[in-house]
């Protein structure tokens, strides 16, 4: 279904749409329809929802670039080639990246394109409010809806990755070509205010036809993203001077975001228009492609068969084409080791996110310690077999009602204390253990115990729901954590390599053998409590467990960040676009 409504939308608007994007700038756009007609007309208004996509799905877009370099390193999450630490892919990982980033520094990188999605955003939302008849119109309110959210998923990405950035809420004119950085506050309380109008403007899941598919934004994804910026809003961020702080600005103080966030992922959770599937259920629905909304997620970033790089980047790795792939792709990046040895051996996420093992000629073969893979995304869920030799096709999971669940559990500790926040955080701890309902109460009991035990317990729980998704940075950093949680795991790396601690436990090899059907893998010496001489009585095949390799030319613990992580949060803006900029654009007091 997804395959037939993108070309359809490409097709019968992007042409139409984007020329008008490239007409001259100080003028109103034109194409084959004057934009009267385009935006009074549901229909052709509808489709200019497809001009905005394209430049999500961009070769350097989030397609390419923004998805598997943005968020990583971190304790959850790592680039699985971090031991290189001058390879520029490895550079924007180990907070040591520069202007001149050869991946990054390009005019048509995310950068350019989430400005140019921005710009058609601005364009639509210019045509509806003038032409459109959106308050008798459902159809084009729907649009309206849509325009401002998806504007707002691009401005939620720009200030992760950049933090003060130019704020563009109307078309370019000749008199705004160049505009320097804006604080990011400014550009938080638009967001929340359009996206407080949008959600007035869009249906819930399935009440509408158009909002049956995850690919359209719906009432729910809205409020969940409300609840998002708010949280980033009124948390935690470098600022100017490579000062970590809170925003000066009273309208973003962080009980007034809490609040928000409170009542938006209320809101959706009391309509009862998403449910929390099985945690596996929830990645393998996602890779069956039926996209359909009402389950856990809100909303995807829609790609064709032919675009994408999910799996290619952070999925399971195929190191040569099998009967699930014609492509040898696959683990661009993968779960921080510590990740495994973090989750309760009963906790259903943890054979889901961490996988220890890669295919090699259609066989599951062990990888090492330090390579790990993320198991929510693999090419054997889909129901085609990929035959790009460059993209995959999967949409992008960019919000799911889990996140909201949690997201409400955090903001109510924080208004009304752990025991009103203590159901939320129990239905996402009940899922991950479906079969050991014990160890749900004994967690519960100790995260309940005071406010700071339960925003504790809510840090952890976000780590073990979340890795793979790239939330975790953003977190990181609203919270105040990012280099202090960096750190810490710099530690315990070498305490799991050298089986000290909490590691010490750990045999120092794994043993495994291939299942009878053939392709499976059967591993052992994983678990605390194992040992080598009960996996060395099992007749299997050896391999020792370990980060270090030779020749390697730097330490895993080491290669995590090579500067202070609270002083490069964000990356530079691109030496291409300080060029272009007529001096209004400039890293100072960020690099």
């Amino acid at each position: 279904m997804k395959k037939i409504l993108y070309k359809l939308f490409i097709a019968s608007a992007v042409l139409l749409f984007s020329a008008s994007c490239k007409k001259t700038l100080d003028t109103p756009a034109k194409s084959s329809m004057d934009e009267s007609v385009i935006f009074s007309t549901p229909s052709l208004a509808e489709g200019t929802i497809a001009g905005v996509l394209q430049s999500f799905g961009e070769t350097n877009s989030y397609r390419g670039r923004y998805l598997v370099f943005y968020g990583i390193n971190n304790d959850c999450e790592v680039n699985n080639s971090l031991k290189n630490t001058s390879d520029e892919k490895s550079l924007l990982s180990n907070y040591q990246t520069n202007v001149n980033n050869s991946q990054m520094n390009t005019d048509n990188n995310a950068w350019a394109k989430f400005y140019e999605g921005i710009e058609r955003a601005n364009l639509a939302i210019r045509g509806l409010r003038t032409y459109g008849d959106v308050k008798n119109d459902a159809d084009l309110a729907q649009v309206l809806g849509e325009m401002l959210t998806l504007r707002a998923v691009l401005y939620n990405d720009l200030l992760r990755g950049w933090g003060d950035v130019p704020a563009r809420f109307e078309p370019i004119t000749t008199a705004t070509m160049y505009v320097a950085r804006s604080d990011r506050d400014i550009i938080y309380k638009q967001l929340l205010a359009d996206l407080e109008e949008a959600a007035t403007l869009v249906a819930w899941p399935n009440e509408r036809t158009v909002t049956s598919s995850v690919e359209r934004v719906n009432k729910a994804f809205v409020k969940g993203l409300r609840a998002r910026l708010a949280l980033a809003a009124g948390g935690y961020g470098q600022r100017a001077n490579n000062v970590v702080r809170l925003s000066s600005d009273p309208d973003l103080a962080p009980e007034k975001m809490y609040a928000i966030a409170k009542k938006e992922c209320l809101d959706v959770i009391n309509s009862g228009t998403c449910k929390l599937l099985g945690f596996q259920e929830v990645f393998k629905t996602l890779c069956a492609e039926t996209n359909k909304a009402g389950l856990e997620s809100l909303w995807e970033i829609p790609f064709s068969e032919g675009r994408g790089r999910v799996i290619f980047d952070l999925g399971v790795k195929h190191t040569d084409a099998d009967k699930y792939t014609a492509q040898n792709k696959g683990g661009t990046n993968g779960p921080n080791p510590l990740m495994y040895y973090m989750y309760d051996k009963d906790d259903a996420r943890r054979d889901v996110t961490c996988v220890p093992y890669e295919w090699t000629k259609g066989v599951q073969t062990p990888t090492s310690l330090g390579k790990w893979y993320f198991g929510k995304y693999r090419y054997e869920w889909l129901p085609r077999r990929v035959t790009s030799t460059n993209d995959d096709g999967l949409n992008w999971l960019y919000m799911r009602y889990a996140d909201v669940i949690l997201m409400a559990a955090e903001a109510i500790n924080e208004i009304d204390g752990p025991a009103a926040a203590a159901p939320y955080l129990k239905m996402i701890r009940t899922r991950a253990f479906p079969t050991a309902s014990a160890k749900v109460d004994a967690f519960m009991a100790q995260a309940t115990a005071s406010k700071t035990a339960f925003f504790n317990a809510i840090v952890d729980e976000r780590a073990l729901e979340f890795t793979g998704e790239m939330l975790r940075k953003n977190d990181l950093i609203r919270w105040n954590l990012l280099g202090a949680k960096l750190t810490e795991a710099k530690t315990k790396l070498q305490q799991l390599e050298n089986r000290q601690g909490a590691y010490a436990d750990l045999p120092q090899n794994i043993y495994y053998k291939t299942a009878a059907d053939g392709e499976t893998v059967t591993i052992y010496g994983l678990n605390h409590g194992d040992t080598d001489a009960a996996g060395a009585a099992l007749g299997y095949s050896t391999k020792s467990w370990k980060m270090a390799a030779t020749g390697d030319a730097a330490t895993f613990w080491d290669a995590l960040f090579l500067r202070n992580p609270d002083q490069q949060q964000f990356w530079p803006i691109w030496q291409v676009f300080l060029d272009a900029s007529n001096g209004q654009l400039t890293n100072a007091g960020y690099f």
